[in-house]
């Protein structure tokens, strides 16, 4: 027998369907299906868990690179110059300069958009850079979740709370367990005005 997604991947592991040809978060089952959250937020979506596997690296990466470019309008549109000193700064302005010199436009902007995190999470008073606000990530919507506090058993992340009273009927109906942690989630996007000096 199989064994099942639940022990397979825990919540948050970044996964490839097949299916979808598409990289996301695992976030628990709903019924057959797991379900998965693009990387950065967006819409859910339901895959067969039998068909997923952990996403590679390469994976991994493209996949943050698009979602950090899906945001990256509200940066300034001027390419980030690196900071003096850092290495780590100019390892990806050197990256970003080889793509230039291929005329490899999207290799160069992905480049870009790594600076700019980097930048933002490193060097931000020094650069003047203004961080904005932590928004809700409205498309995502919620997340219910039900956990036994007398043993190790949960409903998983559910997109319904109806879902999750229904597993926490069902397990107490099973076990007698009668105390339950509850939790509510959303999703929200760090947003940052880029304003360099």
């Amino acid at each position: 027998m199989a064994e099942s997604t639940e022990n397979q991947f825990e919540t948050g592991t970044v996964v490839y369907d097949p299916a979808s040809d598409s990289v996301g978060e695992y976030r628990g089952t709903v019924g057959p299906y797991a379900l998965l959250r693009p990387v950065g937020g967006g819409r859910e979506w339901e895959a067969r868990p039998e068909s997923l596997r952990p996403a590679t690296p390469g994976e991994r990466l493209s996949a943050g690179v698009r979602a950090a470019n899906s945001r990256s309008s509200q940066h300034s549109p001027e390419p980030p110059a690196p900071v003096r000193d850092c290495a780590a700064c100019a390892d990806l302005a050197g990256l970003r300069d080889d793509a230039r010199a291929r005329h490899d436009g999207s290799a160069e902007t992905d480049a870009d958009v790594l600076l700019r995190r980097h930048q933002l999470r490193y060097h931000a008073p020094l650069l003047g850079l203004r961080e904005s606000a932590l928004v809700p990530d409205a498309p995502a919507g919620a997340e219910y979740e039900t956990a036994c506090t007398e043993c190790p058993a949960g409903s998983g992340a559910r997109r319904h709370p109806a879902d999750v009273e229904a597993w926490r009927h069902g397990h107490t109906r099973e076990t007698g367990h009668a105390r339950y942690r509850r939790t509510v989630a959303d999703y929200a996007v760090y947003e940052s005005q880029v304003s360099v000096p």
